[in-house]
């Protein structure tokens, strides 16, 4: 009792000293913002600065050693069905020899590899080694009667204690191929770069593979067979097995690593206009002439093959706006006046049942066009079976990212992924940069299937006038199967709020929090976890901190 006080009081030793030193840290790095982030916290209004917090506690290098310190120990309580299940582990030499370019393996890392398997349990097949000289071989040792697991893992990488028997828990689900868990980074004796994993997201894994190395995967003599003449037949092995079922992920740090694969990005279509259906773009407006003849123009010069302009304009009483409305080309734009308060739903649901498009592009009238393709990109993926709303990256003015997706629970209600990163920082694992499935996208610039929109009924008038609308809809999308995709391939400008300013009214404030009331309550964002987020990232950063 006495040793488990010393402890016990010990690690609170090391806390307090590692929250010191990452606070030091953030202060150091950045310290107007680290200062403007405790002034918000000594007004007491403390989700503002934990938001503030947030992203700058975790750019100190010792934020992870403290959430290690505070989260970390043996996987524990999980009860396997049955803890004989067979579990193969091929250690592969011959990739350690790759990424080294002809290096022998080291063999204290290739004995630190097996005394973390020994711990569970596990043996291993040494692929390379003078027993067993390739895949082949270790395929013939196998006992494959026993319907075995295969667990690839490369020297100098380890497990954490208690890893045999959480993916054993979860292996009764026989439908599952792959179970995959989170993973770390190895440099020397210390933890780093700390990848808390998505849910199965199989558009990201296309461009980013985080599932090879860490997983544990349900294949047939045959299925081995298939990938043993690849050099990197892991990775071959896990995309087939992928395929063939949704992946399990357990939302645990099983894995220590000492290298990740290689990360591929997406190439631009060359053809991305190609056999396109008509399309409608829905711009709502109101004054502020400047903005929409930039976004209109922009319109006009994409590359696509047929495009409706539908201009809602909300009562604009600016002399020089209107003189640009009348003149707008009836055989190119649709004019539709939408007189009354500003209920962004009801403008774009109004505007839907004049389309004549079988997509539908939202688009507010402050967005800026870098290029010609950007609707046909979102275009070609809006009409994957699949897919509901297809959203694009967005940046502000000044470069900065403004919109990356939508994750579900930040700020316990929704907030734009990576916001204020630059497209060319690597921020969380290159994700700003991937197409991907989301749970929601900005309608500043959203594509949909017209007769998608319709089936879920549109934007919600009643709830979602101006705020939130976006994300009810694609949460409604979702449920019926039609997944949100986020498509960096299209990035714009964004000039956000500046047609309509923001809410900083009582009027506006009130309304927004109704609005915000009214999202917790129908969707309970106060309460889940975004299945593309994790529930160890913090629910107050747009940044994907690590959560301390």
């Amino acid at each position: 009792m006495r040793s488990k006080s010393v402890s016990h009081y010990l690690k609170r030793i090391a806390d307090f000293c590692l929250t010191a030193s990452v606070h030091f840290d953030a202060f150091r790095l950045e310290p107007r913002a680290y200062l403007t982030a405790t002034r918000w916290w000594i007004k007491r209004r403390r989700v503002r600065a934990r938001g503030q917090f947030a992203p700058l506690l975790s750019r100190s290098p010792r934020a992870y050693p403290l959430w290690v310190l505070r989260q970390e120990r043996a996987v524990q309580g999980y009860s396997p069905p049955d803890a004989r299940r067979a579990i193969i582990v091929l250690v592969d030499t011959g990739h350690f020899r790759r990424i080294n370019m002809g290096g022998d393996v080291d063999p204290a890392a290739l004995a630190m590899t097996r005394r973390s398997l020994a711990a569970e349990g596990l043996t291993a097949l040494q692929i390379g080694s003078v027993e067993i000289p390739t895949l082949a071989d270790a395929i013939a040792r196998i006992d494959w009667s026993a319907d075995p697991w295969l667990f690839p893992i490369f020297p100098g990488d380890r497990i954490m204690p208690g890893t045999a028997a959480a993916y054993r828990a979860v292996m009764a689900d026989i439908a599952a191929r792959v179970i995959y868990a989170d993973d770390d980074l190895l440099a020397g004796r210390r933890r780093i770069a700390p990848y808390f994993k998505p849910d199965w997201n199989a558009e990201l894994f296309r461009h980013s593979d985080y599932l090879t190395g860490s997983c544990m995967i349900r294949a047939t003599r045959a299925d081995l067979e298939a990938v043993a003449d690849s050099a990197d037949w892991p990775a071959r092995l896990v995309a087939r097995m992928a395929e063939q079922g949704t992946p399990i992920h357990l939302r645990e740090m099983l894995h220590h690593r000492r290298h990740r694969a290689t990360l591929r990005l997406p190439a631009r279509p060359i053809d991305p206009a190609h056999d396109l259906p008509p399309l409608s773009v829905i711009v709502p407006t109101r004054n502020r002439v400047d903005l929409l003849r930039t976004c209109l123009n922009g319109v006009a010069t994409a590359e696509y093959p047929d495009v409706e302009v539908i201009v809602a304009d909300n009562d604009s009483d600016d002399p020089e706006t209107l003189a640009y409305l009348a003149a707008l080309e009836a055989d190119r734009f649709k004019l539709l006046r939408h007189t009354g308060a500003f209920n962004y739903s009801a403008i774009n649901n109004r505007a839907a049942q004049l389309a004549q498009g079988r997509l539908l592009c939202l688009l507010n009238n402050d967005i800026e066009m870098t290029g010609p393709h950007w609707l046909a990109i979102l275009a070609t993926q809006a009409l994957r079976p699949e897919v509901g709303a297809v959203g694009a990256r967005l940046l502000y003015p000044d470069g900065r990212i403004q919109h990356a997706g939508v994750v579900i629970g930040v700020g316990n209600a929704a907030g734009h992924a990576h916001r204020f990163l630059r497209p060319d920082e690597e921020g969380y694992f290159h994700r700003h940069s991937l197409p991907q499935f989301t749970m929601a996208v900005t309608a500043a610039c959203l594509v949909v299937k017209r007769d998608k929109f319709m089936a879920v009924g549109g934007l919600n008038e009643q709830d979602f006038a101006v705020a939130f609308n976006d994300v009810d809809f694609c949460l409604r999308l979702n449920q019926r199967g039609w997944q949100s995709f986020y498509e960096p391939r299209a990035t714009l400008i964004h000039h956000e709020s500046v047609s309509r300013g923001l809410d900083l009214d009582p009027v506006g404030a009130a309304r927004f929090a109704g609005e915000l009331a009214a999202l917790k309550r129908i969707w309970k964002t106060d309460e889940i976890c975004d299945p593309y987020h994790h529930p160890y990232l913090s629910r107050t950063s747009e940044q994907f901190a690590v959560a301390l």
